[in-house]
């Protein structure tokens, strides 16, 4: 055992009670972290209530939609006046590619994988 007589318990008991007492009077007191405490306190009730108000923001945002969208679904309809247009014939000409295949005019340009038809120039 290390301790055996009471002189050495003593000795341990004085070493632990000087340790204490110099812990004691080189400690700063705790205002570094009292402060660090404080101003980390302050700022997360800055961004929590940041938070909040964008959270209120959005709400009543998500409100007037929903109103929004409510009085218009109870609205009738309006029917729009359909327009007069001339009839003119549509053109249903196709054009002969490269790979011998025909297709409509509107879709003479170059597709993606067209590797015949890079261009998109007709051959």
């Amino acid at each position: 055992m290390l301790f055996t007589t009471p002189t050495q318990w003593l000795a341990l008991a004085v070493a632990l009670i000087a340790g204490w007492l110099f812990g004691l009077a080189s400690h700063p007191g705790g205002r570094k972290w009292k402060q660090r405490y404080v101003d980390e306190r302050d700022v997360h009730g800055r961004n929590r209530k940041d938070f909040d108000g964008r959270i209120a923001e959005r709400d009543a945002r998500i409100k007037e939609l929903e109103r929004d969208n409510a009085r218009l679904a109870a609205a009738t309809p309006v029917a729009a006046p359909t327009p007069v247009v001339a009839a003119t014939p549509v053109a249903t000409t196709r054009v002969a590619h490269a790979d011998h295949t025909a297709r409509p005019v509107s879709t003479t340009r170059g597709r993606w994988f067209d590797w015949n038809n890079r261009a998109g120039t007709v051959r």
